[in-house]
């Protein structure tokens, strides 16, 4: 599997994902065991239907698309995590190109965290309000000084 990151935003990343068909493979023969289970063929027994048969009665497309729903989140999990993508949402995945016997392509949109490096923030100095006093008194008698420093 390849897969290609395109930066659109700080905040929104472009993944396009190729699976190539033997990847695919698993995918597809595990969609033919599924449909051979739900559907009824007369001279088989529920899940002992053939390819072949299967691929007459219900189409090779409905094989394929069983296929690549299951194939697809796997792909784009490994993708966020082979490119170290922390998505924030539910991607936008979009199917660019799938032919029989062929590879699957896709591309996926999805916002990210934000890459951004903390400043130093030694010798910054907060003055806060002491709120425990029942009486308020004059700023300058009421405010202590903190100070941050690096952990």
């Amino acid at each position: 599997m390849k897969s290609a990151v395109e930066t659109l935003s700080p905040t929104r990343a472009k993944l396009t994902v190729e699976v190539p068909f033997e990847e695919l493979k698993p995918s597809l023969d595990a969609a033919y065991q599924k449909i051979a289970k739900q559907i009824n063929v007369p001279g088989f027994r529920r899940g002992k239907v053939p390819p072949q048969v299967i691929d007459r009665q219900v189409g090779r497309g409905v094989v394929l698309d069983e296929a690549v729903n299951d194939v697809l989140p796997k792909a784009y999990v490994e993708a966020l995590q082979e490119n170290n993508l922390t998505p924030l949402a539910q991607p936008e995945i979009e199917v660019t190109k799938f032919e029989d016997n062929d590879g699957l392509e896709f591309t996926a949109e999805v916002d990210v965290k934000p890459e951004f490096e903390l400043p130093a923030y030694d010798g910054i100095e907060a003055s806060v309000e002491d709120l425990a006093s029942p009486t308020r008194t004059s700023p300058s008698r009421s405010t202590r000084c903190v100070s941050a420093s690096a952990p």
